[in-house]
């Protein structure tokens, strides 16, 4: 009886070996010929679940936010039961931060995504990421949590703070990257103003901690 093939899983084999390939080389240098054989596969069958390297790319981008999610998740969920807002914001910056290999890679080829989905043609076509506001939303939401039970500067607008601290990580991540800091100099920069705006908190809630 012919063995049963797991799609899903061939092409997240497949997306993982991209994700490889585009992070030694560059997602501009990564081909669907070496992503093939990255993945021990067949260029054939890289073309069967992917036409196009376009195809390919956008689903290497989703594989690869899936994977952040699943970061942050468990920087979360190292911390226990109810962290509080802070530490939650606090997880989701430093998550982002390239400070070993596989959130090196992400800060690398998120970025590398974004320039690419600005001079590519097919990939311009497409939505760069599903729900863009995503992570904004999601920040201030839980600087309004932290607003709302007296935990941060109530007069401080949580959209406008929740834009700088995103906007503050992505710049710090790619300092990192091109060795202008330390990861640990980025990281003590986002917790000055981190506790700038959870003054309220003092010392009262745990932090997420170094990566």
């Amino acid at each position: 009886m012919p063995k049963r093939v797991d799609h899903e899983e061939r092409r997240a084999q497949i997306a993982e070996a991209l994700i490889r390939v585009a992070g030694r080389q560059g997602l501009h240098a990564a081909g669907m010929r070496d992503v093939a054989a990255e993945a021990g596969v067949s260029l054939r069958l890289v073309q069967y679940y992917f036409e196009t390297k376009e195809k390919l790319l956008l689903y290497g981008l989703q594989h690869l936010t899936d994977r952040f999610t699943a970061r942050v998740g468990a920087r979360l969920a190292a911390v226990g039961p109810d962290p509080g807002p802070r530490v939650m914001v606090e997880a989701l910056l430093l998550a982002s931060l390239p400070t070993d290999e596989e959130s090196r890679t992400f800060h690398l080829l998120y970025s590398s995504y974004a320039i690419l989905s600005v001079t590519d043609e097919a990939l311009a076509a497409q939505p760069f990421i599903d729900n863009p506001d995503a992570a904004e939303n999601a920040m201030t939401g839980l600087l309004e949590q932290a607003q709302g039970t007296g935990l941060a500067d109530p007069d401080a607008d949580a959209r406008t703070e929740a834009i700088s601290l995103l906007a503050m990580a992505a710049t710090m991540g790619t300092s990192i990257l091109v060795g202008q800091r330390s990861p640990e100099s980025a990281i003590a920069v986002l917790r000055h103003h981190l506790d700038r705006i959870f003054a309220a908190a003092g010392t009262s809630e745990r932090r997420a901690g170094s990566t």
